[in-house]
């Protein structure tokens, strides 16, 4: 069946600088436009108890100056390059990646090369991005109906402090850093030998590496940052929580589960289990929910993939005078059918031809290859590994899925949150 599915490797020259960093090349002529990704190898999981939120702090601290670089200067310079760009947090790391006009990619390696190098850390710089993480948490989290419920289940699905607290971190933990504390976590974990550099697009070889020698060559290697243990008990920290949303307009409810981490084979099954339960009109969920019981104004469900142990949520907001325990109890009943049956032929097919799509447009675009080779090489170390993910999620067979369905999510060991809107109860 694979064999229909057959891609095309992507070109891939990897190699490391003598400081550690580890640059990847992927060379792709059809669009003259150069992608630059920059994984950094540090996330909420490697803050320390009464210091989170650090990872997300730099995610804004990077863009507050360096040496040659002002204050918000590397936006403009982008935009005005014709370029665009970003940065994220997650648990398992930071980016920072821009798109640009190929001509453009020493602007680009200038850019990133001069804040790995020189960032401003700044008590002026603290205290005004200090305020706009708040600012961010309020907007985002606290004044969102629901706007807490991924970090809740977070917590009640893991035990270990590393897996379980929020990227967004805590604002007293924020309050307290000294500016002593971030530069220390700058200098840990920003170093080159702690980070991916990928280019994606349309480039000359040889002139990249001149280029990327040039900029990141001579910046200092740091020692390895501490180790870290991201290990789980097999149960979740907390089978159940009432939480009263004051912002929520009608009460909702969210499922977790603990799963084994990325790229193990039953994280393949989960994840292709997921995506037949509540991955777009087509999936089980939303036919028997939204369409046929039409008991819930929306679904969610995703799959969190972690290095370590990963999760599974899936969740609802029903419709007003809805029973919340019904809709769970279809949601149980259509993981225990895929437990004991497995996936119908169809649905394989289903996954099968989703895959592919989702493959074939993933590779259109500089940037989406950009950071799923940065990801690769950061948590793998191999960055060839995206030319054989596809052959490896086909290879998952209907009895794998029920089998993993069945061990993981078809029993007592989940998180279940009830949102309650204020008032009610």
């Amino acid at each position: 069946m694979s064999e229909t599915f057959n891609l095309p490797p992507l070109e891939i020259d990897q190699y490391t600088l003598a400081n550690g960093l580890r640059v990847v090349l992927n060379r792709d002529a059809a669009v003259p436009v150069v992608a630059i990704a920059v994984y950094y190898d540090v996330g909420s999981r490697n803050e320390r108890e009464g210091r989170t939120g650090f990872a997300h702090l730099f995610e804004h601290m990077m863009f507050q100056g360096s040496a040659n670089v002002k204050k918000a200067e590397h936006f403009q310079y982008v935009m005005k390059a014709g370029g665009t760009m970003n940065g994220t947090t997650s648990s398992e790391r930071t980016n920072y990646y821009e798109t640009l006009p190929s001509n453009q990619l020493p602007l680009g390696l200038w850019l990133e090369s001069d804040r790995m190098r020189s960032l401003a850390v700044t008590q002026e710089n603290l205290d005004n991005q200090r305020e706009a993480v708040k600012e961010e948490k309020r907007l985002r989290y606290d004044n969102q109906p629901y706007g807490q419920i991924f970090d809740l289940i977070n917590e009640m699905i893991y035990r270990n402090f590393a897996n379980s607290h929020s990227t967004i971190g805590s604002m007293e933990h924020l309050d307290d850093a000294t500016v002593e504390d971030v530069q220390e976590f700058f200098r840990i974990y920003y170093a080159p030998n702690n980070a991916v550099l990928v280019l994606s697009g349309a480039f000359e070889p040889a002139e990249a590496k001149q280029l990327v020698e040039t900029y990141f060559g001579d910046i200092p290697s740091q020692p390895a940052p501490p180790a870290l243990d991201v290990r789980e008990p097999k149960e979740v920290a907390e089978t159940f929580k009432e939480w009263e949303d004051k912002l929520a307009p009608f009460p909702a409810f969210l499922l977790g589960w603990k799963i084994p981490p990325r790229r193990s084979p039953e994280f393949y099954a989960l994840y292709l289990a997921g995506k037949l339960l509540y991955d777009g009109e087509s999936s089980r969920l939303y036919q028997k929910l939204v369409k046929g019981e039409e008991s819930i104004i929306q679904l969610f469900g995703f799959t969190d993939e972690r290095r370590g142990p990963s999760s599974i949520f899936v969740g609802a907001i029903p419709k007003p005078e809805k029973d919340l325990s019904k809709i769970r109890e279809t949601i149980m009943k259509e993981i225990q059918q895929i437990a004991v049956e497995g996936p119908t032929a169809d649905e394989v097919q289903k996954l099968h031809n989703q895959l592919f799509n989702d493959t074939v447009r993933m590779r259109q675009s500089s940037q989406s290859r950009a950071q799923q080779i940065a990801e690769f090489a950061l948590y793998d170390g191999d960055p060839t590994l995206i030319n054989s993910e596809l052959e490896q999620l086909l290879a998952v067979t209907p009895e794998q899925i029920r089998y993993a369905a069945d061990q993981y999510l078809n029993n007592e060991n989940r998180a279940l949150l009830d949102v309650i809107p204020a008032g009610i109860g």
